[in-house]
């Protein structure tokens, strides 16, 4: 399969299931990507833009289906799963704390992990439990892409200023981290998060850096 075909590929992206614990979760096979963010950082809004399919994921501004680990299918061997939004202030510390252990026991133990796509608002980047989600990376040597989301909302400039920001603040963490502009409205990074996806699904030979 060559590169040319994630874009196909994303676009024929269907629910597979959801689950609410890790030993809910389908085969520990073939390839994953896991989206993960703050609630509200616009990950079922990239996930839906990346597959051209309005309504695959569903964004809520309330906690609900996105309580669970929602996976979707690209073929027989690739998936994408949308993580628990985490952070959300109305709900109670104990719930919180229910959805940070799914989330670590699911980066800590699932093999077929290739790579976690991380969201962040672009106007609030680089909080405390990104952070938390960043170190549970870097134990499992999981590479990040982050996708600082929203970016329309501020001008290019702004925008370009809040990336060199983010990308110096992170310098020096362990993690291996890689991150973009993104804007599910206007489209903005789509192709070059699709590049990413791509290598970590299996479809292209690494790329030495420039």
């Amino acid at each position: 399969m060559n590169e040319r075909s994630i874009h196909h590929l994303l676009t024929q992206t269907q629910f597979l299931t959801s689950a609410a614990k890790v030993s809910q979760c389908p085969p520990d096979q073939g390839y994953e990507i896991a989206f993960a963010g703050r609630s509200n950082a616009g990950k079922s809004s990239a996930i839906n833009r990346l597959t051209q399919q309005r309504q695959l994921a569903r964004s809520s501004k309330t906690p609900g289906r996105t309580q669970l680990l929602n996976f979707f299918t690209l073929d027989e061997e690739r998936r994408l799963v949308d993580l628990p939004g985490y952070g959300y202030a109305a709900v109670s510390q104990q719930l919180q704390a229910a959805w940070q252990r799914e989330l670590a026991a699911y980066l800590g133990s699932r093999r077929c992990l290739r790579g976690l796509v991380l969201l962040m608002d672009i106007r609030h980047p680089d909080k405390e439990l990104d952070h938390m989600l960043l170190d549970w990376a870097s134990e499992r040597a999981l590479p990040v892409h982050i996708l600082l989301t929203k970016c329309d909302k501020l001008n290019r400039g702004p925008a370009l200023q809040a990336l060199a920001r983010v990308r110096q603040a992170l310098a020096q963490h362990p993690a291996q981290i890689s991150l973009q502009l993104f804007s599910s409205s206007v489209g903005t990074g789509v192709e070059e998060c699709e590049n990413q996806l791509a290598h970590w699904l299996g479809l292209t030979a690494p790329r030495s850096d420039d």
